[in-house]
């Protein structure tokens, strides 16, 4: 394999590998813009990756699956919304319940529901199809890299502007944005802050159903239990190096993705134990939160 290929097969996968992780950084955006910490974004987009096989393998449609996938990663979001907004509960606590609940249920209903363990690989489910873009398909370099894809990886750049335009360009967004920075100025203002939180953490619970289903039928048609395997708290990671921006967080997300694909070429290319390479998207995690950190520091300081 020589250079160009390298680069362009790098290109391809590190896209299609952002794709969960900027859907649920956008979802971890607006928790953050409406001033909550969405530890949850694990245990949703794990929610949304077992939809997509359960019901596309029993509805006989994988799109029906994504569907299925947005709506229980809705209800499972206002299910978190309920206890943090409504009962009070502390956020990080209630964040971590989410993600063990989901994580041990859907384990549990793999083997109630499929007589499987470990991983269900349905025959009759196929993966979602990749769109081949009439001429575009077929220019060179930047035919693989841009126009092969599944169609979520085209949904996940097309939700990045709708969230941007969402945040700064609606009455609800704005809404949601003064909740951020002043929860009791904007009670006062009249806006439903309780209301606007739920909006929040729903709109949130859809996208990380959409990227728990590219996880599970964006490529290949099964799911594995623990399969998000950390992405959701990568994703969170991304939106607070970003700042709460919605480009920034998806460049943070190509970039994880990118530190991915990278660690997947090495290991068939190196003699190196593999844990080594696989410990390279988490490093990166780890230096960009002590960059925030270094950051902060630094305007303190000024």
């Amino acid at each position: 394999m020589d250079v160009l290929d390298f680069a362009v097969n790098l290109t391809a996968s590190s896209l299609r590998l952002a794709t969960p992780l900027m859907l649920a950084a956008m979802a971890g955006l607006l928790s953050y813009q409406v001033g909550l910490i969405n530890i949850a974004l694990e245990g949703l987009m794990l929610a949304g990756a077992f939809a997509a096989v359960a019901f596309g393998f029993v509805l006989g449609s994988t799109w029906g699956g994504v569907l299925a996938a947005c709506i229980v990663g809705a209800l499972v979001a206002a299910l978190f919304a309920l206890f943090v907004t409504d009962l009070r509960a502390n956020l990080v606590v209630t964040g971590l319940a989410i993600n063990f609940l989901v994580l041990g249920a859907t384990a549990y209903l793999l083997q109630i529901l499929f007589d499987s363990r470990g991983t269900f690989a349905p025959e009759t489910l196929n993966s979602l199809t990749p769109l081949q873009i009439p001429v575009l398909s077929d220019l060179p370099v930047l035919g693989p890299i841009l126009f092969r894809h599944s169609p979520l990886v085209y949904v996940s750049w097309l939700v990045i502007p709708l969230t941007a335009l969402f945040l700064y360009r609606t009455r609800a967004g704005i809404h949601i944005r003064a909740i951020g920075e002043n929860a009791e100025a904007a009670r006062t203002a009249g806006i439903r802050l309780r209301a606007m939180q739920y909006l929040a953490l729903m709109l949130g619970g859809v996208l990380c159903g959409l990227a728990g289903a590219h996880l599970a039928v964006g490529e290949l048609a099964l799911f594995r239990e623990n399969m998000t395997a950390g992405r959701g708290f990568i994703a969170l990671a991304a939106v607070y190096f970003a700042a709460g921006r919605p480009w920034r967080s998806a460049l943070a997300c190509l970039l994880f993705g990118l530190f991915e694909a990278l660690q997947f070429r090495l290991q068939t290319m190196s003699n190196t134990p593999p844990q080594f390479f696989q410990m390279l998207p988490y490093i990166m995690v780890v230096i960009m939160l002590t960059l925030i950190s270094f950051r902060k520091e630094w305007h303190k300081g000024w």
